[in-house]
């Protein structure tokens, strides 16, 4: 019989007590690891760049130009970021009548802070309810108000079926908010 070059060693046969110490270790390993976090990171401002520690205007309490009846307005969607480039944010609101049946047209409206006050305050309009359309998304990117509108061809369509779907971009330009139109974003 020949011998093997390496002993036998006490750990190739597993026992319970071995299982036990591995799962104590692995336990003490992640409790460590908890307390131990890197510190959070924290980037320092471009040089000559202005930062903002002012919130978006909130839609709360904001009496939307609206003729509902004997229901209220309601924000269904809203964005927020800085539209004017100047590095306090505005808020975009999607609002429309909470009618109970059907689907009501929806309005467009930007808010800002007022001077002052800091209260929310609505400076525009940017698609009116009388357009009868709906918003299927909005974004706020690059200065701009980006939205996805759900219309009719004619009057004879249904309102429960827009059957015109358009991209749309809102951008401040000398004192007002100009819309244009992507190439080929119409669709039927």
């Amino acid at each position: 019989m020949q011998q093997s070059a390496v002993p036998e060693l006490a750990h190739t046969h597993t026992r319970p007590i071995h299982w036990l110490a591995t799962a104590t270790a692995l336990a003490g390993v992640v409790a460590l690891s908890s307390l131990l976090q890197p510190r959070t990171a924290t980037a320092a401002p471009t040089p000559g760049a202005e930062t903002t520690t002012l919130a978006a205007p909130v839609t709360t309490g904001v009496d939307f130009p609206l003729e509902c009846g004997p229901v209220k307005a309601v924000v269904v969607k809203q964005a927020t970021g800085d539209l004017d480039g100047d590095h306090r944010p505005e808020t975009v609101a999607v609002v429309h009548c909470d009618a109970p049946m059907g689907t009501p047209p929806d309005g467009v409206y930007v808010l800002t802070r007022a001077s002052g006050t800091g209260r929310p305050r609505l400076v525009a309009t940017l698609a009116d309810p009388k357009d009868r359309t709906n918003v299927s998304d909005i974004a706020v990117r690059d200065e701009a108000v980006h939205a996805t509108l759900l219309g009719y061809s004619s009057d004879d369509v249904p309102a429960c079926c827009p059957d015109v779907r358009k991209s749309v971009k809102w951008r401040w330009r000398d004192g007002a908010f100009v819309r244009s139109t992507p190439a080929a974003a119409h669709s039927v």
